[in-house]
């Protein structure tokens, strides 16, 4: 038996919305300043679950600490040229959004 705490409600909600995307499909929410980057290992979901109950202590470590960004140029750039698998959750407006397999 696990002791891993159970997941929240919202948090099972948002794994389910939760899909595999190509940057194709992304470019318009980057072109509105509307994608969330989630780097390296932080749990997508997590990410999405602080940011729709407006965490704003846990939200701001992970910006202070270059783990959670607004979408640049570069990244974008990036992602554009390589099209890697890519993770996606909507959190109206924001699309919170991770590469997968790094």
């Amino acid at each position: 038996m696990s002791d891993a705490p159970t997941p929240s409600p919202l948090y099972v909600k948002l794994l389910a919305e939760t899909a595999q995307i190509g940057w194709s499909e992304l470019e318009r929410f980057f072109a509105q300043g509307k994608l969330i980057w989630v780097k390296g290992d932080l749990d997508l979901v997590s990410v999405a679950e602080a940011v729709a109950n407006d965490d704003k202590q846990q939200v701001t470590q992970w910006l202070s600490a270059g783990l959670v960004e607004r979408m640049q140029a570069e990244t974008a750039s990036d992602l554009a040229a390589r099209d890697p698998e890519l993770w996606a959750v909507v959190l109206s407006p924001w699309v919170c959004v991770q590469e997968r397999g790094k």
